[in-house]
């Protein structure tokens, strides 16, 4: 496979302090890293294109990297996590399947063994396509309090021949999270679940 091509990274925090309520002891930090890369397969159909996710492990973690320290470098300060992918129109949408493996492996090594599953979401688009990427907690899935999406997108990408490739990660609950459930304080950590 060719090397994987990366035309550019966006890295984005917000930082949320309330939303209508009380302000937050602490505010929580939202962050999503971005890059847009070379789709090999676009244009044509490719039966195996398996070896792409292989090629895609080194951005994953040079991605899950500059997230983390965006966010603060600390690892057991990231509590929510998920990924997404967005084709450009010569690709399919099974391309965007590839980063499955690569980004939800990468942040889980750079946080140090995060159980759940990362969730993740993919679609076909053109620039300017707007994505939306659930969070779950880190370390299982039902905990309610974490539930939660970061819309991704940019105005030049992905361009037809073109991937836009996204982690994201949070320092905690939605700001003012009162829907009950599993809270992260009762997690027993021996699935990934709960």
């Amino acid at each position: 496979m060719p090397d994987v091509k990366v035309r550019k990274f966006l890295v984005s925090v917000e930082e949320i302090h309330h939303e209508g309520g009380p302000p937050a002891k602490t505010p929580q930090r939202r962050g999503a890293v971005l890059a847009v890369i070379e789709n090999p397969y676009a244009g044509a159909f490719h039966e195996n294109i398996q070896p792409f996710m292989e090629d895609l492990k080194p951005l994953g973690l040079q991605m899950a990297r500059k997230l983390l320290d965006a966010l603060g470098g600390e690892p057991h300060s990231i509590e929510g996590y998920g990924k997404g992918a967005i084709v450009g129109e010569a690709g399919e949408l099974e391309h965007a399947a590839l980063w499955h493996a690569p980004g939800g492996y990468s942040m889980r090594e750079v946080l140090g063994g995060a159980k759940a599953i990362v969730p993740s979401t993919k679609k076909l688009g053109g620039p300017g396509t707007r994505l939306d990427v659930p969070v779950t907690h880190v370390d299982a899935s039902y905990v309610r309090s974490h539930f939660d999406a970061i819309e991704v997108g940019l105005t030049d990408a992905p361009k037809a021949n073109e991937m836009i490739v996204v982690l994201v990660m949070t320092t905690g609950p939605r700001v003012h999270a009162r829907a009950g459930g599993l809270a992260a304080s009762d997690i027993k950590g021996e699935d990934g679940l709960r």
